[in-house]
């Protein structure tokens, strides 16, 4: 599946950080700025060469636990729409915390190909507070939208940020949940924080729990572990590490991201 969305084996998937959007509460008021960082960032990603571009309300924070605000999902998909302008790269969108419902609605109306989803199946304990699965509304509303073929859903496994609810939680369990009970497209498996890569031990419980399931790391990838990383997973999902000096809050470094992809390129 993968491979047919993103034309080739083990995609790059490079993110963008949108700065503050209106219904946010650290919203500066220009979405000019906004749009135009969003755009230079993604002729980075994509003159670096990624395979894939996906869109965060990154600097929201702190999140809406489920819903955000209409103005947001408004600006996320002129934002999304501006970015497939100076792109032909298949883009996805994740709206932070876990807004699939309207992750969804922004692809579908903007033509994005993908969506990640937070938390698709159980229930985790965020700084948010409790989040639940979602994974059934989302699923009727994508038959609604009828748009089970045109895009797809990644799903993350024991997401960031976040600790399971309940004792014995089981990573390779809520890896079949996810995939056999709650239909994702794909899995992602990240670590603990931001920036943070999953352990070895996670990600090969994980795949050979689910092995027809395209696996993705969410965070973590840098030059220096991309090649050990993609010994067991399908494509990764990288954002920190392609900043400037590697500060999160700095724009996408255009040479960064091409050093990370003469090392995937290599392993292909």
């Amino acid at each position: 599946m993968l491979e047919k969305l993103f034309g080739t084996n083990k995609p790059v998937i490079g993110v963008i950080h949108l700065l503050p959007l209106p219904g946010s509460c650290q919203w500066a008021g220009d979405l000019d700025e906004v749009i135009l960082r969003a755009e230079q960032e993604a002729v980075a990603l994509s003159s670096g060469g990624v395979d894939g571009i996906i869109v965060e309300n990154f600097f929201d924070a702190p999140f809406a636990k489920d819903r955000v605000d209409v103005s947001t999902a408004c600006a996320l998909t002129l934002a999304v729409k501006r970015i497939m302008s100076v792109t032909d790269l298949p883009i996805g969108v994740n709206v932070l915390r876990n807004d699939a419902l309207t992750a969804l609605a922004v692809a579908v109306t903007s033509g994005a190909k993908f969506i990640r989803v937070n938390i698709l199946s159980g229930a985790m304990v965020t700084d948010q507070g409790l989040i639940e699965s979602c994974a059934r509304e989302l699923h009727m509303y994508r038959r609604e939208l009828m748009a089970k073929d045109s895009v797809k859903i990644f799903a993350d496994v024991m997401v960031k940020h976040a600790m399971p609810l309940g004792i014995g939680y089981d990573i390779a369990l809520a890896a079949k949940d996810t995939v056999k009970r709650s239909l994702a497209d794909a899995i992602i498996v990240s670590g603990t924080s931001t920036g943070d890569a999953p352990s070895q031990e996670d990600m090969e419980r994980v795949k050979n729990a689910v092995p027809g399931t395209p696996l993705l790391i969410g965070s973590g990838s840098s030059q220096e572990n991309v090649k050990s990383l993609l010994g067991v997973a399908d494509g990764i999902i990288v954002a920190s590490s392609l900043k400037r000096q590697g500060v999160l809050e700095n724009p996408v470094d255009v040479e960064r991201v091409r050093s990370l992809l003469n090392v995937v390129n290599a392993l292909r």
